[in-house]
Parts: C-alpha cells; structure tokens; sequence
C-alpha cells in the first residue's frame, strides 16, 4: 500500500500523460492488443511497451477495463505458481474479486480444457472474470505510470 501512496503523490506533483494510443484512467495509462496470443506473449507485449498486464485493483478500475475493451482479454492475475492461489503480476495477492459465478473452476476437472490457470475479462453483459489455459489466443490489457 505505501508503494502505491508514493506512486500516486509522485503523480500528483508532476503533470503526466500517456503515450499516443494509450488512454489514462486514474493514475495509470491502459492499451488494449491489437492482436491475439497467449497469456505469456502478451505479458512479453506489455513489458516491451514499459507496462504489464493490467492489475485490478477495484471496482472503479474494473468498470473502466469493461468500458475500455469490446473484446475478452488477458489480465494480470494468474494461479501458475500454486494452484488456487491467485496473484496479480505485480506479486500483490488477489484482493478485490471479480470472478464470474462459479470461477474459477480449473477447467471444472474437464481434460479438454487443460489447465486454467490464467484470467481474463469477459465482456459485453457479462463482464466478469474467468479462467482459461494461458495458451489460449486472445487480446490483453496493458497498464503502465504515465510519464
């Protein structure tokens, strides 16, 4: 939490923006992929955009990213270290949840999903979180501190 704090005091102080194509929300700067690929790619992706994957830290965030993306997309959350024990990429744990009815399941014991141990946000009416193999091709969500 006090890493947050001096990020947002540190934001406060200066008059920042976001990079062409990015779009700020808050105190941080969002894009949405053009293309489609793996969990794994599109972190890779963020990284070399100087972000990450998107971490959700509330609802007002949440709103935006359903607002922002007419596509389901990758987030930063996932369970591949230990299974059920979701964390975000920045190593916080999860704390505000936004989990669609009866997620996650792991593919529900289903061998035909594979393991699910990466989230991301669906959309439309629907806009709440589920899991899926990280190898399922898809859009992501990057975030990064304005500059």
């Amino acid at each position: 939490m006090s890493n947050e704090m001096s990020r947002l005091q540190t934001l406060l102080k200066k008059n920042r923006t976001c990079p062409a194509g990015w779009r700020m929300f808050s105190f941080s700067c969002y894009l949405v992929s053009t293309k489609t690929d793996s969990w794994d790619e599109g972190r890779e992706d963020c990284k070399n955009k100087g972000g990450d994957l998107v971490v959700i830290d509330n609802n007002e965030e949440q709103t935006f990213v359903s607002k922002f993306t007419d596509k389901p997309a990758w987030i930063g959350l996932n369970d591949k270290e230990t299974e059920g024990s979701w964390k975000w990429v920045d190593g916080t744990s999860l704390n505000f949840k936004h989990w669609a009815n009866k997620q996650p399941d792991n593919g529900n014991g289903e061998s035909r999903w594979g393991e699910e141990d990466c989230a991301y946000t669906r959309t439309n009416e629907e806009t709440k979180w589920n899991d899926l193999s990280c190898n399922t091709s898809m859009h992501w969500l990057c975030e990064k501190v304005p500059t």
